[in-house]
C-alpha cells in the first residue's frame, strides 16, 4: 500500500467558540470523518498533524490550552500517528517526510484547516517532494481575510486556493469523490487515475 490519509490541523480553535473559529468548520470535519472512516476500513495509514504555536503574540494554538486538543469526530486511534508541527508546512521539523518513506507511501490524500494556510503550506511541499496529491476540497475550512480596504470572503478564499493548487500541485476533488476513486484504484495507485493534474505553462 503506497497511499497516506493526511489530517491536517482538525483543533478545536478553529470551531465554535474556539480562538480562530473558521466559516464551515463542522460540515468539513463531517466530510473528512466520512473519508477518515472509509480510509481505515481499507487499512490506509492515517497520519495527523497537531499544530502547537511557539510564534510570539500567537493568539490561538496556544500550548497547554483546549483549544490545541483535535476535534473529538476526528480522534485518532492508537495505532495512528499524531505529529506536532510549528509550521504551516506540515514536513517542516515534524519527522512527516521520513514517516512516510518509511512506509513506502508514494501518494497522499491530504484534507484539513487552514485552506489558504496549512493546507496550501503542506500540498505544495508534498509535490515539490515527489508525492502525488488528492485533496479533499470540501474537508477543508478556512476564514474571510482582509486585504487592503476589503474584506475577502472565506468562500472566495477557499476557492482562490483550491483553483490554485488543482492547476499543478493535486488533483482536488470532494471527499465522496476522493473515496470513489481511491476504492477505484484499490489503494494501490495502479493504472493512471492517481496520476498528478498535468503541468500547465504558467
Amino acid at each position: 500500500m503506497d497511499t497516506a490519509l493526511v489530517m491536517i490541523d482538525f483543533q478545536m480553535d478553529y470551531f465554535p467558540a474556539g480562538r480562530m473559529e473558521l466559516v464551515g468548520a463542522e460540515a468539513a470535519a463531517a466530510e473528512a470523518q466520512n473519508l477518515l472512516h472509509h480510509c481505515r476500513q481499507m487499512g490506509m495509514p492515517v497520519v495527523y498533524l497537531q499544530h502547537i504555536s511557539d510564534r510570539p503574540g500567537a493568539t490561538f494554538f496556544l500550548p497547554e490550552t483546549d483549544g490545541i486538543a483535535l476535534h473529538s469526530s476526528l480522534e485518532p486511534l492508537a495505532t495512528e500517528t499524531v505529529l506536532e508541527k510549528h509550521y504551516p508546512n506540515s514536513f517542516r521539523e515534524t519527522g512527516l517526510e521520513e514517516l512516510l518513506r518509511g512506509q513506502g507511501i508514494k501518494r497522499l490524500v491530504l484534507c484539513g484547516m487552514m485552506s489558504h494556510m496549512c493546507v496550501d503550506a503542506t500540498v505544495r511541499a508534498a509535490f515539490d517532494l515527489g508525492f502525488s496529491c488528492l485533496l479533499a476540497h470540501d474537508a477543508c475550512a478556512t476564514r474571510n481575510l482582509q486585504f487592503a480596504d476589503r474584506e475577502i470572503d472565506a468562500a472566495s478564499v477557499h476557492g482562490a486556493f483550491m483553483a490554485a493548487l488543482g492547476a499543478v500541485y493535486a488533483r482536488v476533488m470532494t471527499a465522496r469523490e476522493c473515496i470513489d476513486l481511491l476504492s477505484r484504484c484499490n489503494y494501490s495507485g495502479r493504472g493512471r487515475e492517481l496520476a498528478q493534474p498535468p503541468p500547465v505553462t504558467v
